[in-house]
């Protein structure tokens, strides 16, 4: 999301991360859910004072899932049983549904680092080391 939208307080600093992380050969891992996440996000007019148009926002969704840096990860059997056992043993609510679950793809996916604007969404779980735009830090 920030790498894509100059509106967002740290799209510079999200792309000159993703550029670095790429530019030492990491691959970017994306689940569908991701995808629609962005449209959603990227087209709400409550979060941006220039939303995107469907339009631009399914072209870009359509540019990173065609990416040749890209690798696609998608939700199975063991994904969706890690969610369940997340939701029970972390004792998620409603609210973190979507991010336990893309936690649980990712993790099932062999994935242990993520970009992210959020990285609380992802300590919970204690796998994952997350790296943040602002100075492509890594979290523990």
């Amino acid at each position: 999301m920030a790498a894509e939208l100059q509106e967002h307080a740290e799209h510079a600093d999200a792309r000159m991360t993703l550029a670095s992380l790429v530019g030492a050969g990491d691959q970017i891992a994306i689940a569908p859910q991701v995808l629609a996440e962005f449209i959603h996000v990227a087209t709400d007019s409550r979060r941006f004072t220039q939303p995107l148009n469907m339009s631009p926002a399914r072209q870009i969704a359509e540019q990173w899932w065609t990416a040749r840096e890209v690798v696609h990860v998608f939700p199975n059997r063991a994904a969706t049983q890690q969610f369940l056992v997340w939701l029970a043993q972390f004792s998620l609510g409603r609210k973190r549904l979507l991010d336990t679950q893309l936690a649980a793809t990712y993790w099932q996916a062999g994935i242990g680092s993520l970009l992210t604007t959020n990285p609380a969404d992802f300590d919970v779980f204690g796998v994952f080391t997350c790296i943040t735009p602002k100075s492509g830090a890594k979290t523990p």
